[in-house]
This record gives structure tokens, sequence and C-alpha cells, in this order.
């Protein structure tokens, strides 16, 4: 019985051929205007090479010239230690964690979780951790995630100087667009303080996928940006249908998009896979699950995210520890079911939004979401911009303690990689 009610799940080619012919029309507006906005930044090979030529380290250290020059000395520091070897090994961390026991363990690289911090705000945010690790032989993560204006990262030099930092030291990093529905443009939201209310709905409303795409082309023609955040179905589609024109999009699916169960999971991969490229690539490249998740959840979907051949394309990306304010109920933190997970699902991102909690809870301004929204010449006034370092660097250290645990148990990760991960490094020089 169960085999014959399986077979009616079968989906009919016409199916597709009713989809392209949505598609293919030329009388289709939604995708016309699409196109229209994608032609204005050239043909796809042009704005790739735009792209690549933007992204290069010379090019982003000329726009840190001309944007903030006080940060050139610092990213000179960073390219020194990094050729230096002042960031300890994965070799030497995996002692300094288990003695002489780590030359016995069998690490299994081929399922490494990627540590992964979020958010990285502000330039001197890095070079505090950087300077950190050096001092106290600790990892500096293999990902971030920046959750700020990007007008005013660009006038004040930040775009720019985190995009080279993180190639000086091999990490990748995500952009979260300033077209989003915290503008006042969703009707259902007051601004920042009701998102949380909210997931799933933060929005892209109306004509914004088309106001998205132009910010996404500008920044990716202009900075090289190729990761974005995405929260909103509409937006995943045109990135999706970016993609398949052959523009090198990457976008990771946000936490606020709400995906909490592995059918909600399945839809998502489903039409990366429909979308997806010849060469079976996709421009989902993380998958941020809701907080509500467990490991039965990450197993189950990761079960057919092989079969769909996603299984070195699409990273889940799973939060550890969330802010202590406006998110989630407190105390959370899911180290431990990281480690149980990690023994059997690979290509996990473990993300620290927060401080441990119990560290977090003790500090005057504990972590907040809605700090990702403010003014920086705001922050800056209320006498809040050493709390806010001090919540990242909270951060950064929750990132080292799932380091810790990870290898404690025999479990590999991925931190940055020209600066840890030796043969990483060499091949990438």
């Amino acid at each position: 019985m169960s085999e014959d009610l399986r077979q009616r799940l079968k989906i009919p080619y016409q199916r597709l051929d009713d989809i392209n012919a949505v598609l293919l029309n030329p009388e289709t507006a939604a995708i016309e205007q699409l196109l229209e906005v994608v032609q204005r930044y050239g043909t796809p090979e042009e704005i790739n090479r735009k792209a690549e030529q933007a992204r290069s380290l010379p090019n982003l250290l000329e726009r840190v010239r001309e944007r903030n020059p006080e940060y050139l000395p610092d990213l000179q520091w960073l390219e020194e230690q990094r050729d230096r070897h002042a960031f300890i090994s994965v070799e030497d961390y995996r002692r300094k964690v288990l003695g002489e026991r780590a030359n016995q363990v069998e690490f299994p690289d081929e399922l490494a979780v990627t540590l992964e911090v979020s958010a990285t705000q502000y330039f001197p945010w890095v070079i505090a951790c950087a300077r950190r690790a050096i001092e106290q032989g600790m990892l500096m993560p293999g990902r971030f995630i920046k959750v700020r204006k990007m007008k005013e990262q660009e006038a004040d030099g930040d775009l720019p100087a985190i995009a080279a930092a993180m190639q000086i030291i091999g990490a990748s990093y995500v952009e979260t667009l300033d077209t989003k529905g915290t503008d006042g443009s969703n009707v259902h939201l007051g601004g920042p303080a009701t998102i949380t209310g909210y997931f799933g709905g933060i929005g892209q409303p109306n004509h914004y996928p088309l106001k998205w795409l132009d910010e996404f082309l500008y920044y990716y023609t202009n900075y090289g940006v190729r990761q974005v955040l995405n929260i909103n179905p509409g937006t995943v589609l045109v990135g999706y249908l970016l993609h398949r024109l052959g523009v090198d999009i990457e976008f990771k699916i946000s936490v606020f998009m709400g995906n909490d169960n592995p059918y909600a999971g399945l839809w998502t991969l489903i039409g990366a896979k429909l979308f997806s490229r010849d060469d079976g690539s996709s421009p989902l490249i993380g998958f941020n699950w809701s907080n509500s998740v467990n490991n039965q959840t990450l197993e189950l979907t990761a079960q057919f995210r092989k079969q769909l051949g996603f299984e070195q394309v699409v990273r889940f990306e799973h939060h550890i520890t969330e802010t202590y304010k406006s998110i989630v109920r407190q105390p959370y933190n899911r180290r431990q079911e990281l480690v149980e997970v990690a023994r059997r699902v690979a290509n996990i991102s473990a993300k620290h939004e927060g401080g441990d909690p119990e560290i977090d809870q003790t500090r005057s301004h504990p972590s907040d979401i809605l700090d990702y929204f403010r003014d920086k010449a705001e922050i800056i006034a209320s006498g809040d911009w050493e709390a806010l370092q001090l919540n990242f660097m909270d951060k950064f250290e929750a990132c080292n303690r799932t380091a810790w645990a990870l290898t404690e148990n025999g479990l590999s990760f991925i931190a940055a990689q020209r600066l840890h991960h030796a043969e990483v490094a060499t091949a990438l020089r």
C-alpha cells in the first residue's frame, strides 16, 4: 500500500514544461522587470568580471585608502601576522586541548563544523579578535555575518576594510542589504522593535525584490560582495533566477525566514535544485534554521540534501548561542546538541549570535538583536560603543568554546583558513 501511495507523488514532466512556459514568456511581466534590472549592469559575463575586479585585494585596499586610510596599518598588520604564522595552527590547537592524545585521534574532517560569529558590524572588532586570538592561542572564525546598514559602512570604509580582512584571513562573510521591510515599507512592522513578532514576514513587499536585486548588483559590481542574507521567498527566487542567468550570486537564508521543520527544508531545497546550474551549483550556500529546530530536523533534512546533490553545496547554519535580548527565551545554548549531531551530519555552521548566556546576562548591556539596526553615530553618542564591542568579544569567546568542545569530542572544525589550516593556506597563496 505505501509504495502505491508513494508513486502518486511523482511529478509529470509536463509540469516542468508549464513552468518553463511562464519563465520564457516575454509577456510575463515579473520576469521581464527582473531582466531589465540585470541588463542595466551589463551581460552576466560583464557583471561577473566587474565583481571579480572589484573584490581583488589591491582594489579593496584602494577603496579603504579613499574612505578611511586609518584602517590600512591594521590591515597591513593582519597580513604580516598571517605571514609570520602568529596564529595557532589546528594541530597545535588540538594538542592544546587534548595534549599528546591529539596524535592518536582521527578527526573526521569530512564532518568539519564551520565556526561562525554574528554580527560583525565594525572593522575594529575584527582586529580586536585577531589580537586576542594571537595573545591567547584562540581561533578566528571561518565565517562572519554582518547586519549593518550598507550605505553607512560604505561611507566610513568598513565595507571594503572587512572585505579585505576576510580575504587576508581566509574566511567567508555575508552582507545584509538595506532593502528590507524594517525601513517602513512593511505596514505590519513598526520598525526593528517589532521584527521578532513577524518571523517569515519581515519582507520585501511589492516592488522590493527588484530593489533588492538592484542593490545586490551595485555592491557586487562595486565591491565584489558575493554572499548576502536572504529573508523573503520572493528574493530567494530572485537569487535562484539571477544565478541561473549566469551571475555568480551566493546567498544564505536567514533565521527570520522561519524554516523550522524538514518539510520547509525540502521545499527550499526543491527550489534550489529546480534552478541549479548544469554543473550542480546553486546560489543557496547557507540555510539558517529557525531556533526551534532540533537534531532530528537536521538529520532528516540532511538525508534529502545529500540525495539532491547539495551536501557540500548548502551549509546548515545553526544558532548555538543567540543575543540575550529581543529574540529568544534565555538561557539558549545548543552546544551539546551540536556535538551530538556533528558526528552524523556534514557541512554544519555553528553560529554564535550571543555570548554564553551565563556570561551575557552579567553585562551592563547584554547583547541585543535590536542593536544591529542602530546608527553608528547614535551608538557612539549614547556611550554604548564599548559595550557593543564587549558583546561581540563575548560571541567570539563563545565561538572558541564551541571549537574546544568539538575538539574534546574528537570532532573537526573550520576556522579562518589562511590563519589556522596550514595545508589550505599554502594552497591559497
